[in-house]
């Protein structure tokens, strides 16, 4: 897992080919603006999904997790509080993993809860179980789901 601001978004363009590609995608000038769904940035390699929700009691916000897909979380708006735990150390399966969909989930509680303000992402493996949407108030994301290939 990764988290930080997307100002700092170049030292990571080296970790993964799709980086680049998706951080210059996050700093659209009119990213607060686009319809809320999905945005193909290289077809089903590189996409975006915006959403506008409310935020979760860390309770309600369960760990999920993925195997074809890397997920960068970025913050528009409001903050959003995401819990983390190593998927290899989630025990209590929630369901079972829908490949369809590319996600899996647990009720383990999370080992740690992250801050991530507006302007910030966070970056999940798939070796990493994440809860995102756990805050207070509304909370404006773009995820960009990246194929790990």
């Amino acid at each position: 897992m990764i988290l930080d601001r997307l100002e700092n978004a170049e030292q990571y363009a080296a970790v993964h080919p799709a980086f680049a590609r998706a951080f210059d995608f996050l700093r659209r000038p009119d990213l607060a603006e686009l319809p809320l769904e999905k945005h193909h940035i290289d077809g089903d390699r590189i996409f975006c999904i915006l959403s506008r929700a409310p935020g979760k009691t860390r309770t309600e916000a369960l760990l999920e997790a993925h195997r074809d897909y890397i997920d960068i979380q970025y913050v528009i708006a409001g903050s959003d509080d995401m819990g983390w735990k190593s998927l290899a150390s989630c025990e209590k399966i929630q369901s079972d993993y829908d490949a369809e969909k590319d996600v899996m989930f647990f009720a383990d509680p999370p080992e740690i809860w992250i801050h991530a303000g507006a302007g910030s992402f966070a970056i999940f493996f798939p070796g990493d179980a994440h809860a995102p949407m756990a805050g207070a108030g509304m909370i404006h994301k773009a995820v960009v789901k990246i194929a790990v290939e």
